[in-house]
C-alpha cells in the first residue's frame, strides 16, 4: 500500500500560511522576473487564470477581480516543504519525496490507514498550515490518481463523491465504484501519460482510465512501449515502481537565470555565470559528485525586437572536479569566448556534464594549481553559507554585490523570508 501526500496549491499556501488575508483571493505566484504565473489559488483558476499565463496579460484582474500576484519566494517554500515532509513522514515506514510538495509513504504494516491519513493531514494543516490532499492505492500509479480525486472532489463538488474530498482511499472501494470512478476519469489523467499517447489511446479507442485497465498488455506493450504496460499493471493493482528513499544522482546539473534588465556589457555577464557557476558547484558537491565539463550559454529573448544571438560553448575539465574556482573558472573561459558586443541579452546558465560519483576516481600527480584539492575548503564554504545564508561568502568574481543589481532576478513582489531570515520572522503584537 502507498500514499501521496500532496500540499494544494503548494506556493500560494505557503504565502497564505503567514498572510491569512489572502485566504479566499485569487492569488497567483509569478515566476523568475515576475514573468509568468507558475502557481495558482482555486480562485485564481476560477477566473480562467491558465498555467504560465504571462503576467501583462493577468495584470488587469487586479483591478477587476482583486487578482493579488507575488513574486516567488523559493527560499520561503523550500523550508516550508522540508516542515510538511517532516510531518508527513509520519504516516508511514518509508518515504520518497516526488517533489517540493509531493511525497510518497510506503504504508507497510500501518493499520488503519484512512483514520491515520486524516490525522497526518489534520497535523499538517496545524503545525506548518499547508492543506494537502492524500490518495492511497495500492501501487504508487492508484495513489497518485487517487489523490487527483481528493482534490477534485474538494474543489469542485459534485465532480466526485463528497466523502473522498481531502481524503481517498482506493482500496477500501467495493469493485463496483472503482469501476464508476475509473469510467468517469480521463486517460490523460493518469500518471505518466502525456497528451501525445492520450490523443493516440483515444484514437484506439480508450478513452477512460476503466477501459486502460481493460486493455491488451501484449497490445499496449507492442504499439505504445513498456512503460506504459507498467503503468496498465499498476491500475490494476499490481505494484511495478518501488519506493526510491534517495533520489538517484543527477547526470546533469543546470543554473540558468532570466536577467531582470538586458545585460549587454562583458563584466555583468562574468559576474552572472560565475554566480551560477557557483550555485551548480555547490550542488555538485551535495550529491558527491564531479562534473567533467562547463556548458555555458547566453541568448538574447525571442520576444523582443533587435537583433537575434544565441551561443553556447563546452569548457572539457582537466580532470573531474567539483572545485567552485576551477569550475567558475572555465565558465569565464567559455562566456568570454561565445561573448559579442551589440546585442541585449536575457538569459544565461551554467551546465555541469559528464558528472561521475565522487567517491570514484582516476588519481595522479597532482601537479599544478588546477590539481590542487579544495574540497575540505568548499565544504567549509557550503556550511558557512547554510548557516549564514546564501552568499555569505562567494567568489570576488560574481561581483561585491553577489545577486546582481545589473542582472539579477527582478522580484518585486517577493513576501519576506519568514522562516528563513531571523529579521523576517512575524511578530504578534497584543
Amino acid at each position: 500500500m502507498f500514499a501521496l501526500v500532496d500540499g494544494n496549491n503548494f506556493y500560494v499556501s505557503c504565502e497564505r500560511a503567514f498572510r491569512p488575508s489572502l485566504i479566499g483571493r485569487p492569488v497567483v505566484v509569478l515566476s523568475n522576473n515576475d514573468g509568468c504565473a507558475i502557481a495558482r489559488s482555486n480562485e485564481a483558476k476560477d477566473l480562467g487564470i491558465k498555467m504560465g499565463a504571462p503576467y501583462f496579460q493577468i495584470k488587469h484582474l487586479e483591478i477587476t477581480a482583486g487578482l493579488v500576484a507575488l513574486s516567488a519566494n523559493f527560499a520561503l517554500y523550500g523550508d516550508m516543504s522540508e516542515r510538511m515532509m517532516s510531518l508527513a513522514a509520519g504516516l508511514g515506514p518509508e518515504q520518497e519525496i516526488y517533489s517540493i510538495d509531493e511525497s510518497f509513504i510506503s504504508l507497510a504494516g500501518v493499520r488503519d490507514v484512512t483514520r491515520r491519513a486524516w490525522a497526518v493531514r489534520e497535523r499538517i494543516a496545524r503545525g506548518v498550515g499547508i492543506p494537502c490532499g492524500i490518495g492511497i492505492g495500492p501501487t504508487k500509479t492508484l495513489a497518485k490518481l487517487a489523490n487527483a480525486i481528493a482534490k477534485d472532489a474538494e474543489r469542485k463538488p459534485g465532480s466526485y463523491p463528497a466523502h473522498l474530498a481531502r481524503v481517498c482511499n482506493l482500496a477500501e472501494m467495493p469493485p463496483r465504484e472503482l469501476q464508476t470512478l475509473f469510467e468517469q476519469m480521463h486517460v490523460g489523467d493518469v500518471w505518466g501519460i502525456g497528451r501525445r499517447i492520450s490523443n493516440q489511446l483515444n484514437v484506439a479507442g480508450i478513452a477512460n482510465v476503466w477501459q486502460l485497465t481493460q486493455a491488451d498488455l501484449g497490445t499496449i506493450r507492442r504499439r505504445w512501449s513498456v512503460v506504459l504496460e507498467r503503468t496498465v499493471r499498476e491500475l490494476r493493482g499490481e505494484s511495478c515502481i518501488a519506493m526510491e528513499e534517495a533520489p538517484p544522482p543527477k547526470k546533469m546539473i543546470a543554473c540558468t537565470r532570466s536577467f531582470g534588465h538586458p545585460v549587454e556589457d562583458l563584466a555583468p555577464l562574468i559576474e552572472a555565470v560565475s554566480e551560477y557557476a557557483s550555485r551548480a558547484a555547490e550542488k555538485l558537491r551535495r550529491q558527491g559528485g564531479l562534473a567533467g565539463q562547463v556548458q555555458v550559454f547566453a541568448h538574447t529573448s525571442p520576444f523582443r525586437p533587435g537583433p537575434r544571438y544565441s551561443r553556447s560553448v563546452i569548457v572539457p575539465l582537466v580532470r573531474p572536479s567539483a572545485d567552485t574556482s576551477l569550475i567558475a573558472r572555465s565558465a569565464i573561459e567559455g562566456i568570454k569566448r561565445i561573448y559579442e558586443p551589440g546585442f541585449e541579452l536575457i538569459k544565461a546558465g551554467v551546465i555541469l556534464l559528464d558528472i561521475c560519483d565522487g567517491s570514484v576516481q582516476q588519481n595522479e600527480l597532482a601537479l599544478g594549481d588546477a590539481f590542487r584539492d579544495r574540497s575540505a575548503l568548499y565544504g567549509a564554504l557550503d556550511k558557512i553559507n547554510t548557516r549564514y545564508g546564501r552568499g555569505t561568502l562567494h567568489l570576488a568574481a560574481t561581483g561585491m554585490n553577489a545577486g546582481g543589481a545589473r542582472w539579477g532576478m527582478r522580484q518585486e513582489r517577493r513576501t519576506p523570508h519568514y522562516t528563513t531570515n531571523i529579521e523576517d520572522i512575524p511578530v504578534a503584537r497584543c
